[in-house]
């Protein structure tokens, strides 16, 4: 048989599951409406939760940025590739954060591989929540240590995990996502703080959704929960409500201090680029100095829910305390259908299915930017789908 010729019976599997996935284009620029195929549609698609990616003064930045340092980085931070931009970058994400200390790396999943695969190895455990990203997942795999799935959310479960196996290991790694992307709900992390300081664990929570849109300064989960001076690994990315691109960890010094020195992604990986870094670095300040764009988000989500719950009451709403909210449907092929009929309705919320969640949705992602009429419309054509 020829090498390559279980590539078209997996595609073909791939098909018949209605797991198949393509592109869609979008053209012009982000924000709440976009154009999809010739169609302009309302966005209810994008993680762009504060409306930043097409903000002016994020665009002014990172032009700015590229007529004085170029397009590119052009090496690692060990190398060529430093700017003063980036320690700039570090210290604003540190101050947000109020860590001692962060470090940037020019993707969120490149510092949730690096991260684990540095603090953790082959004589070590780690406990991850069964719906976590991607990432963690094979930040997890690649470490070389000891994976055991607790159910989600579940923190009893952990704890008698560790009751179970926690003398078995030298160091034990607790990861976790902070807002869970496909859900939208919440992990339970003052617990989970509890239970690692307990056992002796570290603790490690991707705050990727929750990065400019949780917490009194947008800070994230760790401050919404009151947990900032608590000691934790914090991840993050600068690509969704920050509008930019690249990742971040933030936490001590001298945790800091050994990613520097030991974590492949970013030792062995071209920095950020000059633009992204000045438009993240843009990003937080405007996050610090108008909160109002976060109020206007979680306005809208109140009302999206608000409407649901009375207008198209039969949806199977998935739990969420953030600006992610699903609803769950039956089939793969449904989800497919409802999500084709939105997009010909003038609405963008796609269709979410396994593998990447153990049951199909559709995915709703809530914008500060969206109008009244925006939401209106959603619930429009919900209901005439219903």
């Amino acid at each position: 048989m020829h090498p390559y010729a279980w590539l078209e019976q997996s595609l073909a599997t791939i098909h018949r599951a209605d797991w198949y996935r393509s592109v869609q284009s979008i053209h012009g620029g982000s924000g709440a409406t976009v154009v999809l195929s010739g169609q302009e549609v309302i966005n209810f698609a994008s993680n762009d939760y504060l409306g930043l990616a097409g903000d002016k003064r994020l665009i002014q930045a990172a032009t700015t940025a590229i007529q004085n340092f170029g397009t590119g980085s052009t090496g690692s931070r060990l190398l060529s590739g430093h700017r003063e931009l980036h320690s700039e970058l570090e210290m604003a994400i540190a101050s947000l954060k109020e860590t001692e200390d962060a470090l940037v790396f020019s993707s969120g999943y490149l510092a949730n591989l690096g991260a684990i695969t540095a603090v953790v190895g082959k004589r070590d455990v780690i406990l991850s929540d069964k719906y976590n990203h991607s990432s963690l997942k094979n930040g997890a795999i690649l470490s070389g240590a000891e994976v055991i799935e607790y159910p989600h959310g579940d923190a009893a479960g952990l704890k008698s995990k560790l009751q179970e196996i926690r003398q078995n290991y030298r160091r034990c790694l607790i990861i976790t996502d902070s807002v869970f992307s496909m859900d939208g709900d919440l992990c339970p992390l003052p617990t989970l703080l509890d239970i690692a300081e307990e056992f002796n664990c570290m603790l490690l929570a991707d705050e990727a959704h929750a990065t400019g849109v949780l917490g009194e300064t947008g800070a994230g989960c760790v401050e919404y929960f009151g947990c900032t001076n608590r000691q934790l690994i914090q991840i993050g990315t600068l690509s969704k409500a920050l509008g930019s691109l690249g990742g971040y960890v933030a936490g001590s010094h001298s945790l800091i201090d050994f990613l520097r020195n030991r974590t492949p992604t970013w030792i062995y990986t071209t920095a950020l680029s000059p633009g992204d870094t000045a438009a993240a670095l843009e990003a937080i300040k405007i996050v610090k100095e108008e909160s109002t764009r976060r109020s206007q988000l979680w306005r809208n989500v109140n009302y999206l829910k608000e409407l649901m719950l009375s207008h198209v009451p039969n949806l199977k709403i998935l739990p969420s305390e953030s600006a992610i909210i699903c609803f769950q449907v039956a089939s793969a092929a449904e989800a497919l259908k409802i999500g084709n009929f939105l997009k010909t309705s003038g609405i963008f919320a796609p269709a979410i299915r396994p593998p990447t969640v153990p049951t199909s949705r559709i995915r709703i992602s809530l914008m500060a930017t969206h109008e009244a009429s925006h939401i209106e419309k959603l619930i429009e054509v919900l209901r005439n789908f219903n």
